[in-house]
């Protein structure tokens, strides 16, 4: 779990004694003592609400930084907050179904601000206690996603030589593993092709010829970290979108990297800090007409 210890601090010269920031505060850490607001908890989720919603500007939370609010590609209107109906439906609705995964990049490289930037917009989404422990590993240029779409294709080749063993797979099978045998059915081809592409023809089946990437991952502690990390990526990707960035996200190279925390080390990432989503980022070569459709999904309604 996150380090919650105590960080609000209320100035009682400016505090008006309204209690809104008692009624937001979720770990019930504030209390009203006379006719001002205090600090009486020991426990703080470091959430902000009691600042975000202070009429005086009387209170201050440590350990919480503007460093997300000022960008380099673009400049916000106000950066004030947007109460729930004050926006778009249609328009967010729109960003939303005309975001597509790319697989045809430019080769024109990706400028270092705005991957700043969408790092960024990843971290205002939530993230289970406030434990914000969500990393972002940045690959800023096409050689270093290369180096890492090296690593992957090694990792691969290995599997395929193991589940290319059909004694080893059907071992594997009784003793109840069919998880090699599953791999071999499902990817052993497609990867083989893939491989194979590569090495003679240099075409990029797993980046797509990306010039970028960003690995999302999370540090130990964090209550649900995958939910975080892909709450995370959720919003880097609409916000690409929106600076008019293509996005492919990698499950091929999460995959790898779970199984040889090898790739990841030769990374800077440390071994105990999962990576659960890679994104490949680039100027799309990719122009579509109309948003797809949709699967109609299961609905349950419980009465």
């Amino acid at each position: 779990m996150s380090d919650r210890k105590r960080a609000t601090a209320i100035d009682p010269l400016k505090c008006t004694g309204c209690g809104l920031c008692i009624r937001v505060c979720p770990d019930r850490t504030l209390a009203m003592i006379g006719d001002r607001a205090a600090v009486t908890g020991e426990r703080c989720m470091h959430c902000g609400h009691c600042a975000a919603v202070c009429p005086a500007d009387a209170i201050h939370v440590a350990g919480l930084d503007n460093w997300a609010q000022s960008f380099e590609t673009f400049c916000l209107d106000d950066g004030r907050w947007l109460p729930p109906g004050r926006f778009d439906t249609p328009q967010l609705v729109s960003l939303m179904r005309s975001r597509r995964s790319c697989r045809n990049f430019l080769d024109t490289p990706v400028d270092s601000r705005s991957l700043e930037d969408l790092v960024k917009i990843g971290i205002s989404a939530p993230s289970g206690t406030n434990s914000q422990k969500w990393t972002f590993t940045i690959l800023p240029d096409r050689p270093i996603v290369l180096r890492l779409g090296a690593a992957i294709g090694r990792f691969f080749e290995r599997l395929n030589r193991l589940a290319g063993n059909p004694l080893l797979r059907g071992g594997l099978k009784l003793l109840g593993r069919s998880q090699l045998d599953d791999y071999y059915r499902e990817h052993y081809d497609s990867v083989r092709e893939a491989l194979i592409e590569w090495k003679t023809g240099g075409i990029d089946r797993l980046f797509h010829g990306a010039t970028a990437g960003i690995l999302v991952g999370s540090e130990p502690g964090a209550s649900c970290p995958m939910e975080d990390a892909l709450l995370a990526t959720q919003n880097i990707l609409l916000g690409a979108h929106s600076m008019g960035l293509g996005t492919c996200l990698v499950g091929f190279a999460v995959a790898a990297m779970q199984k040889d925390s090898r790739i990841k080390v030769a990374l800077g990432i440390p071994p105990d800090e999962p990576v659960y989503s890679v994104i490949a980022l680039g100027h799309p070569d990719e122009t579509y007409l109309r948003p797809a459709g949709r699967k109609k999904p299961l609905v349950r309604w419980v009465s």
